[in-house]
């Protein structure tokens, strides 16, 4: 057993690993494909813990997938339209500074990300920690709607709105974990697409109401609507347990010695650090190629759009050829597409088919990280230790942005240096994967 500290008892899930024993059958009589073997720590959890049954289906895994497609639909939906807000804030008498997006996205992604959240959920499951995010989630959009002043969006829709998006996140997805083990994946990736849906729906209906019924009112509707979301997100997601164990209070210290997880969370630092940049950046490139402001909506509604079908078509396939197989290539052809479509998109249709390439792979890599860290990982820290990484991954994906400006502006407005530095920190990051994977199984035709 891991050095940990107990602290509770609960009924939590077997740990999960990939491992010959449980799922060779996903490609059976393949002659290419093969499962990856345990690492022996994981082996020896294995041992000591019976025999936990996936569902692997059935109606309360189903509406678990289901409440959380809809958790990630309106909050990351919101959190996908702060684009949407800063054109609203730029022309109104409020003249608030013209980074308040980047500022935004700082505080509530820090506020997202983080190890306290898995690791109350492994402890108490997904219920309380929902109801408390959709609380404050709904009670941020509300005061953002009668904000006045900048300090009251920080607080609104900054630091509340993050904590909110945070304990619905993260609740729900470790849910669906709890209920696949052979088509984890999949179910991941379905849930994980409602991010990239409300992320084009979101924006559509925010600029429609706030042209209709202006700012106050149009905040106040889309956080309505949001609120049914939650709340239909709650009564849907649960997580499935069906072993009394002692529960650890704390990530273990082996995490940090774990070469696997290590290498993983390198990795996905790097990528992290250079995948967001397009999103922050493509719709001021679409200007800069003086395309109608109409246009520029939409490039990043159909990089959205890509995102979609990233999310759930790699995730498929990689519940048959192995998560970490899909993962590399996901993070490398999305590196590659920066520096190569992006970096010579000087017209409308090039400009799209990035968008559309770009959404698609980076899609696929947000979608297939998270089954990647429940493949290494003991599910009784699943929460945890999905948590710990994306608090890690939080701070190169923060620092990408303003580095990104950085470039630009020392650039003196050209786009070359940030579209280079974006897709190479992405193609580095893909290597530190690839040898992840290698590290659980050096056979280069595994399943892994």
């Amino acid at each position: 057993m891991p050095d940990i500290e107990t602290c509770a008892t609960t009924e939590v899930p077997r740990p999960f690993m990939d491992g010959n024993k449980n799922q060779s059958n996903l490609v059976e009589g393949s002659p290419v494909f093969s499962d990856a073997t345990l690492s022996p720590s994981s082996a020896t959890l294995d041992d000591k813990i019976s025999q936990h049954e996936y569902s692997e289906g059935g109606m309360k895994a189903y509406l678990t997938v289901f409440g959380a497609f809809v958790a990630l639909f309106c909050t990351f939906g919101q959190m996908n339209s702060f684009g949407t807000y800063q054109a609203w804030y730029s022309v109104t008498a409020i003249r608030l500074k013209g980074d308040f997006r980047h500022r935004l996205t700082i505080i509530s992604t820090t506020l997202t990300k983080g190890g306290p959240i898995g690791q109350l959920f492994d402890r108490f499951g997904p219920r309380a920690l929902m109801i408390t995010g959709t609380v404050l989630y709904t009670f941020a959009i509300m005061m953002t709607s009668i904000s006045s002043q900048y300090y009251q969006y920080i607080l609104a829709q900054g630091i509340l709105f993050g904590l909110g998006v945070g304990l619905l996140f993260y609740p729900s997805l470790s849910s669906v974990s709890t209920y696949f083990s052979k088509y984890r994946a999949t179910a991941l990736g379905v849930a994980a697409a409602g991010s990239s849906v409300g992320g084009v729906v979101y924006p559509i209906i925010l600029q429609r109401l706030f042209m209709i019924v202006g700012f106050g009112w149009g905040v106040r509707i889309s956080g309505l609507i949001s609120a049914a979301c939650c709340i239909s997100a709650v009564l849907t997601v649960t997580a499935l347990s069906s072993l009394k164990t002692s529960l650890p209070c704390a990530v273990s210290f082996k995490t940090f010695t774990d070469t696997q997880y290590l290498l993983l969370a390198l990795g996905s630092s790097l990528v992290a650090l250079g995948l967001f940049i397009p999103f922050f950046y493509i719709v001021s490139y679409a200007e800069h190629l003086s395309l109608a402001p109409q246009t520029t909506f939409y490039v990043l509604a159909v990089m959205n759009a890509g995102g979609v079908f990233g999310r759930i078509a790699p995730a498929y396939l990689s519940d048959t050829l192995g998560r970490f197989n899909l993962l590399v290539p996901s993070a490398l052809l999305s590196g590659i597409s920066c520096l190569t479509l992006w970096m010579f998109a000087h017209s409308v249709g090039l400009l799209m088919l990035f968008a559309a390439v770009y959404g698609f792979f980076s899609g696929a890599f947000i979608s297939v990280i998270t089954p990647c860290v429940a493949q290494i990982s003991d599910i009784r820290q699943i929460g945890i230790r999905i948590g710990v990484l994306y608090s890690i991954i939080s701070f190169p994906s923060l620092v990408g942005g303003p580095a990104a400006g950085a470039l630009l502006v020392r650039a003196h407005g050209s786009y070359t240096g940030m579209i280079a530095f974006s897709g190479s920190t992405v193609v580095a990051g893909s290597i530190f994967i690839l040898l992840a994977r290698f590290t659980i199984d050096s056979r280069i035709f595994a399943r892994v």
